[in-house]
């Protein structure tokens, strides 16, 4: 099972940017999809952005697209997720998840690996 730790996270300004990180370990993230997901205090565990496992094709939540950009890179065995624009409602705790061979589902039950988390905090 392939371990992910998330990094980047922080306290920005409403229009500042923060990119996150997942590093994995254990074995080799190119093999596997990549999704973040995000939960805001009082709300459930929601999709944020994926990115299928040749790296090939990404998705977007609405709320984040256009804004929001997933990446991988393999020599380096890490995700990242850059994020600008930022709003005082992307405030949340930031994971990422691993689903071998996926396809970059928006779907939380896909992914069989999850990191602890990142908070980022954006002040109006």
């Amino acid at each position: 099972q392939v371990q992910l730790v998330e990094s980047g996270g922080g306290l920005v300004q409403a229009g500042g940017s923060l990119r996150l990180s997942c590093e994995a370990s254990g074995v080799t993230l190119v093999t596997y999809a990549v999704g973040w997901f995000r939960r805001a205090p009082g709300k459930e565990r929601e999709f944020v952005a994926a990115i299928n496992w040749p790296g090939t094709s990404t998705r977007y939540a609405d709320p984040v697209k256009g804004r929001f950009t997933i990446s991988r890179d393999n020599a380096k065995n890490t995700a990242y997720l850059q994020m600008n624009s930022l709003k005082p409602e992307d405030t949340a705790v930031y994971y990422c998840a691993a689903d071998r061979y996926g396809p970059g589902s928006d779907s939380r039950e896909r992914y069989e690996s999850w990191g602890q988390g990142t908070q980022a905090t954006v002040s109006a």
